[in-house]
């Protein structure tokens, strides 16, 4: 939002505006737009795959600087409407475009097939919901071109709005629900109509009584009964099935029937049933037949009367196998409120038997990592059975299914809370040729080898539930930083013979053997990096830094049959896939819509003093999801991450652009924030990957100041560069007078600051996609030091925009 694109106009058809409209609209339309951004992200992660909800970034980018063009190349036509007239008119249009953009994406099926029908799909909803960002653009063109002597104050409104959206779309999605908060961004903008209409006319009517049907039409479907998820992951959603359904910021979460039973089901994906049995007569029930003869009871067969913390626990089906088989105190801790309160707790307490309620379970709202650093018990069993939600709010792809608990430094936390003799229990789905629970291993080993267990050949038990002949075999692996005994193999080799449903598949007395599996093999090399390099699949341990735990295609299988063949981690593989074609897909929608428009309109020009903008529009780009990855860890959620990020900095960033025209009064001077934003962001590549993880079990209070104590002063330096570019860039030195800190070119044939703009913004949204491609591949603090290449090499161009103000 705040790379408002700025088309040369004709001041001679602005009229005096107050100033309180000025802001006012400005603030209004810049909210509804970065909240529409941010609905989108939730929104797209229900309907189509969690890989998709990175387009929302891309779109807005491409819709703002896509409008800025438009109004630059349609400048003359556009200057025959009064400003206000112009603005209300874009505003009601763009409200109507936020409706008919809903209405698009929650009819049409977009599946992971790769089909010429599908990719139309796919483009209608990139289409339709970059519109109201296109109409946005258009009128933050017109409205700072217009006002030129006013954009200090006009750009302190539009990055104040825009940051008061990242506070408002957590409780806005807690209180009424995905489609509904984008409706609410809809009312917004046509509210932003009425305050640009002229008093008294018909337009101002009109737009109130939009904002009145968007209100209406929010109150009416409070419970999703008329606007709500049709197609989902390209399949038709039946409600005769459902009984229940919630949004918040985290998830859409409803209750299915499936069968005899009821369960949980996550973004219309990931389910966990609810249990419905009675632990007082667990005893001889099919109940204790299915729960038992699964691979996550082998921790319950050795440590029956253990203390468990069991971290995802859902419906409770982990809580009741520890409970049933005697454990004194079961800690759950689910990050999901709707699951482990309104439905466990509330609405299903008494089909669940009450099972969360029970004096010997205790459950905590929280993230499993953040909980575990701020307590001081200590466990026989720390336990997670397929915690994935395939589930994806505004940080994009990968960012929120990745949620940092299957990394190296996650299982030494888990294993330095574990009683001297306690294991972890890790259970994840498996393929004939195994990955998910073999990088489990390979992650627990490494984590094992940092403990000082130097070769951890008998500390780990592996069962499966059958034989690995098909994909989606669940898999548990058991880790103990002490040897497991006879004994307790002893006992979990009765247990197999009672469940024939049980395989082992690797045992500690199988060493001397000659065992041979994956398992077997990896346990054996006692080094996972160098099992990993010969592997087929990428097994190799992941950290925090890198925590793509789910991905295990290597680099050479991306575009081959691995990717797209059939399987339930196609989804996964795929999303490295995806974000290509969106790479792809931004890399020509720019070209289209950015770069050839303006080429085809104006003289030869320069390329270095454009780079430079190029330069900083990337790496403020690439330091902005390389922090909001970063902080997903420290603040516990995906959601929050974004949130305080963008906030943060976009509020500082203002504050610093504000502020650079009085502390940098000669451009020559630019090199000074330039020089800072390097030292902080090199200060950040140490700092941060060992300050953060040593602050996650601090209070969510004390962790938001530090995020302020961050990012404030480094946003307030980042926030200078562009537009003291900018006043350097400009044409006639006379326009970079102290009452403006971006200048307006003249009305000649020196197009080079709607270049600027252009290269910025096609910078921004390829930066955004190509952030996560980097992060991917070499980690997050690899994106980071991109960002800082990128700031390094803005000040080496620096040089070549004082020749154009000469």
């Amino acid at each position: 939002m705040s790379a408002t694109i700025q088309a040369v106009m004709p001041v001679s058809c602005s009229t005096e505006i107050p100033e309180r409209t000025l802001l006012a609209g400005l603030g209004l339309t810049s909210f509804a737009a970065l909240l529409l951004e941010l609905a989108l992200t939730r929104l797209f992660s229900v309907v189509l795959f969690y890989h998709f909800a990175f387009l929302a970034i891309s779109i807005a980018l491409l819709g703002l600087g896509a409008g800025g063009v438009f109004a630059y190349l349609l400048k003359n036509r556009l200057a025959r409407t009064e400003t206000r007239t112009l603005a209300a008119r874009l505003c009601i249009d763009s409200s109507i475009m936020v409706l008919f953009a809903l209405e698009v994406v929650l009819h049409v099926p977009v599946t992971l097939s790769v089909s010429g029908r599908n990719f139309l799909h796919l483009t209608a909803i990139y289409i339709s919901a970059a519109l109201p960002f296109f109409l946005t653009g258009v009128q933050f063109s017109v409205v700072f071109a217009r006002e030129s002597r006013r954009i200090p104050r006009l750009y302190a409104a539009d990055l104040g709005g825009g940051a008061l959206a990242c506070l408002a779309v957590v409780p806005l999605l807690n209180w009424v629900g995905g489609p509904n908060t984008i409706v609410a961004s809809a009312a917004v903008m046509a509210a932003a109509a009425v305050v640009w209409a002229k008093p008294l006319s018909g337009a101002r009517r009109a737009a109130g009584g939009v904002v009145v049907v968007f209100l209406l039409l929010i109150a009416a479907n409070h419970s999703n009964r008329l606007i709500d998820v049709v197609y989902a992951k390209g399949i038709f959603r039946d409600k005769a099935w459902v009984e229940f359904a919630r949004w918040n910021a985290l998830s859409r979460v409803e209750v299915d029937r499936q069968g005899q039973g009821k369960a949980i089901v996550i973004d219309a994906d990931a389910s966990t049933s609810i249990m419905n049995c009675d632990v007082a007569h667990w005893h001889g029930t099919e109940w204790e037949r299915d729960l038992m003869s699964a691979p996550p009871a082998l921790a319950n067969v050795l440590r029956p009367h253990g203390d468990f913390a069991i971290i995802g626990p859902g419906g409770g089906v982990d809580v009741l196998r520890a409970v049933a088989n005697g454990s004194p105190s079961v800690t759950g801790i689910e990050i999901n409120p709707i699951i482990a309160n309104t439905i466990m707790r509330e609405r299903y307490a008494g089909y669940a038997y009450h099972l969360y309620e029970r004096p010997e379970v205790h459950i905590h709202v929280t993230d499993g990592r953040s909980y575990l650093r701020s307590t001081p018990q200590r466990f026989d069993v720390v336990q997670m059975t397929l915690v994935d939600t395939w589930a994806s709010t505004a940080a994009g792809a990968f960012a929120l299914s990745e949620n940092n608990l299957y990394t190296v430094e996650a299982f030494r936390e888990y294993f330095e809370h574990l009683k001297p003799d306690g294991m972890i229990a890790i259970t994840r789905w498996e393929f004939r040729q195994p990955r998910e629970a073999l990088r489990v291993v390979a992650v627990a080993m490494d984590a094992l080898h940092s403990l000082g267990v130097a070769n951890p050949a008998r500390n780990f038990i592996v069962a499966s539930q059958g034989p690995l002949d098909e994909d989606g075999i669940p898999v548990v692996v058991l880790a103990k930083k002490t040897a497991f005994t006879p004994q307790e193999e002893a006992a979990l080799r009765a247990h197999f013979d009672h469940y024939d449903e049980l395989d082992p598949i690797y045992l500690p007395s199988q060493v001397e053997a000659g065992l041979h599996n994956p398992f077997a093999d990896l346990i054996a090399s006692n080094d996972p990096y160098w099992f990993a390099r010969s592997y087929a699949y990428n097994v190799a341990p992941v950290s925090d830094n890198a925590p793509f735990f789910f991905f295990t295609l290597k680099a050479r299988q991306i575009l081959g049959p691995e990717a797209i063949r059939d399987g339930i981690d196609w989804k996964v593989n795929l999303g490295v896939l995806v974000l290509l074609l969106v790479l792809v897909i931004s890399l020509v929608a720019v070209l289209g819509f950015l770069i050839l428009p303006l080429a085809l309109q104006t003289g030869r020009q320069s390329p270095l003093p454009l780079l430079y903008f190029v330069a900083v529009g990337l790496g403020y780009i690439l330091v902005e999801i390389a922090f909001i990855q970063r902080f997903v860890l420290f603040l516990g959620h995906p959601t929050y991450a974004l949130t305080v990020v963008i906030f943060l900095l976009m509020l500082s960033s203002g504050a610093g652009s504000l502020f650079s025209r009085r502390w940098l009064p000669r451009t020559e001077l630019a090199w000074m924030p330039l020089l800072l934003v390097i030292v902080a962001l090199i200060a950040n590549l140490f700092v941060l990957p060992r300050a953060l993880p040593a602050w996650v079990g601090l209070g969510f209070g004390y962790r938001l100041a530090i995020c302020g104590i961050l990012l404030i002063p480094l946003g307030f330096v980042m926030g200078m560069p562009f537009p003291t570019g900018l006043r350097a860039l400009a044409a006639d030195p006379a326009l970079a007078g102290p009452e403006l800190d971006v200048p307006v070119a003249a009305n000649n044939e020196d197009n080079a600051v709607e270049w600027a703009w252009a290269m910025n913004a096609a910078a921004s949204v390829l930066g955004s996609v190509l952030a996560m491609v980097i992060a991917i591949q070499f980690g997050l603090t690899v994106t980071l030091a991109c960002g800082v290449a990128a700031y390094v090499l803005a000040l080496a161009l620096l040089p070549t925009l004082g020749s154009r103000s000469a």
